[in-house]
């Protein structure tokens, strides 16, 4: 394992952003999307901005995301896309990027992967940490060891349902960041409307995370303007910004202007 852990490498990115005055990006894209030529391009750009990148690991039943990260997973999928992909499109960047790389991925291609070689796969790719959706903590302990054996993140994953003990248990065992979902449901849109000024009681929420959390807080779902950054920012390490950056790409947008604008 080197001098300094894979998932260190994802804290200390975004303490370095905090100590700056300014709450850590973490930016996600799925994996080739909207075509696999583009890939690489855009994950430049991307990384070239935001202090962590997500890469969401494209799945046929996606149920913890909307419908626009829906499209795009469906897309991909259809373009060919998947793991053993992503990995060897990865291993082949030179220079690796200076942002650490985080896998967003469902249970079941990190399986077929197999859970004796992904993780030292990943490591030579340059991924420094999982965020696995459908994975709970309970469930695991072996796939915990096995990153933690090349040094890997394994994201813990809490919401403001999530019952006191148990939050303070997934912080408790978190390495990288918690990934604070800010509401119940999907990614992409809020459920009522109220999520464009970000509701007290959201902020509330996200304090008592801070308050458990030995490792960074970035907040994630309905994340899409710099007025919403500005109001979590006092309260998390960092925001997550998944479906409004995948739309961008969607039209064909400029990526580089949109991050830009968010901070």
């Amino acid at each position: 394992m080197p001098a300094v852990a894979p998932s260190e490498r994802i804290s200390h990115a975004i303490e370095e952003t905090v100590a700056k005055g300014r709450p850590a990006l973490v930016g996600y894209v799925t994996a080739g999307f909207p075509n696999r030529r583009q890939f690489k391009d855009n994950l430049k750009v991307v990384a070239g901005i935001c202090d962590v990148v997500e890469i969401g690991v494209p799945f046929t039943d996606p149920m913890a995301d909307g419908t626009t990260i829906q499209r795009a997973s469906f897309a991909a999928l259809a373009g060919g896309v998947t793991l053993p992909w992503i990995l060897e499109e990865l291993q082949s960047i030179e220079p690796r990027h200076a942002a650490p790389i985080v896998l967003m991925s469902y249970l079941n291609p990190l399986l077929a992967f197999g859970i004796e070689r992904l993780p030292r796969t990943a490591a030579q790719a340059g991924v420094a940490g999982f965020i696995v959706p459908d994975l709970p903590y309970e469930e695991s302990g072996d796939w915990n060891r096995a990153l933690e054996a090349e040094g890997l993140a394994l994201v813990q994953m809490v919401t403001p349902v999530t019952p006191p003990e148990r939050l303070a248990m997934l912080c408790r065992h978190a390495r990288g960041f918690v990934y604070a979902v800010t509401m119940t449901g999907t990614t992409g849109k809020s459920a009522d409307g109220r999520f464009a000024d970000v509701p007290t009681d959201v902020l509330d929420y996200l304090d008592r995370v801070k308050n458990l959390s030995t490792v960074p807080v970035c907040a994630g779902f309905g994340i899409r303007s710099a007025r919403q950054v500005a109001r979590l920012a006092p309260h998390v390490d960092g925001v997550v910004v998944g479906s409004a950056l995948v739309e961008v790409m969607e039209r064909g947008e400029n990526v580089g202007a949109f991050l830009k604008s968010l901070r």
